[in-house]
């Protein structure tokens, strides 16, 4: 019987992920991160959630304490960023470091498991051309959330199955209901396990970071206005910058050094260009010349293209066909073919 490992959090896309392999005649084994203290799914509330589920399933459930790698890959990882000016992109560094490589570790070296499964809406496939596992948005547009695996390994790919990957949001809770699962009519978590446990990401980072009074100037260095920590600000915003100006103003820059919040209008606030770090190709091996893509720069931004120049250094530059507002150090930039995710990495502080 073919075994597989389900990574449960406790919300209805692991639980329907569970429910359908198990289904299929997997040997279905429940398993369950605990990374920090407090409400969430990922959490307390979520472990209870999950354990329900093994239960109605019939399946073996463990939990195991990930808490010192999650404070230590997430938790520092952001209040470091933060503190230097930049907003950082906690899910890909959780997919990678604190998840999925984890538990197929766990899988295979305490169950002796070789395949994971997560409820996260995204597909994989094996491309016989490119001699290499591919990562392929999920066929639900909507909830595609690829964007945030882009830092998987081949290693990891191979090890991994997205049931949820070829059905829409609106099929997964009809599955619920249909297998009757404790999680069916359970609420979508809207915000990182962070903000969920915090309130707000301003509190959690309140927690960690001590407000040092700033100036919030203008392109000129004219001052507009104080702040409380240039950690409340990140590039793109406009509301909630606490200042009156006769035009539209946004964030443009963070300068951690001067302490300073820079504002200007949005066509201030445009970059042609940007660097990108610690970047992985996915589907397709490095490119020895530049490439045309489509990019995304956000979770939730609409795909612009862009020319990705590999450098020999690992990085890229990306060169956008149109200049493009809100680009945040911090962030990353995903470079896609269509459906197929073909890699991506992280937006660098900028030099000016």
């Amino acid at each position: 019987m073919k075994q597989v490992v389900v990574g449960l959090s406790g919300g209805v896309d692991s639980s329907v992920a569970a429910a359908v392999l198990h289904n299929q005649g997997y040997d279905v084994h429940g398993l369950t991160l605990w990374l920090m203290k407090g409400k969430g799914q990922c959490c307390s509330e979520g472990m209870v959630d999950a354990a329900k589920i093994c239960e109605q399933l019939g399946v073996p459930h463990e939990i195991v304490d990930s808490r010192e790698i999650f404070q230590e890959q997430i938790v520092d990882y952001l209040v470091s960023g933060y503190e230097q000016g930049i907003t950082p992109l906690p899910c890909s560094q959780c997919n990678r470091a604190v998840k999925f490589a984890p538990m197929i570790h766990y899988a295979q070296n305490n169950l002796n498991i070789d395949k994971i499964a997560t409820g996260h809406y995204a597909r994989i496939v094996f491309s016989d051309q490119e001699n290499r596992y591919q990562l392929l948005r999920a066929k639900d547009r909507n909830k595609d959330q690829s964007y945030f695996l882009y830092d998987l390994t081949q290693e990891l790919l191979a090890g991994t199955i997205f049931p949820l990957g070829d059905v829409t949001k609106e099929e997964t809770r009809k599955i619920a209901t249909e297998f009757n699962l404790a999680t069916a009519d359970k609420p979508e978590s809207q915000d990182l396990c962070l903000v969920e446990s915090h309130g707000s990401m301003k509190d959690f980072l309140d927690k960690y970071i001590n407000r040092h009074e700033g100036e919030i100037v203008d392109m000129s260095g004219k001052v507009l206005g104080k702040h409380q920590g240039i950690h409340h600000y990140t590039i793109g915003q406009r509301k909630g910058l606490g200042i009156a100006a006769p035009e539209p103003l946004y964030v443009v820059r963070l300068d951690a050094v001067m302490n300073r919040v820079v504002v200007g209008d949005r066509n201030s606030g445009s970059r042609a260009e940007c660097m990108v770090n610690r970047v992985n190709w996915v589907s397709i091996a490095k490119p020895a010349t530049p490439i045309k893509v489509e990019i995304q720069i956000r979770y939730r931004s609409r795909g612009v293209t862009a020319s990705v120049i590999p450098l020999e250094d690992g990085r890229v530059r990306l060169v956008f066909d149109e200049p493009q507002f809100g680009v945040t150090p911090g962030q990353a930039a995903v470079f896609y073919d269509q459906d197929v995710l073909l890699g991506g990495g992280i937006i660098e502080p900028f030099k000016d």
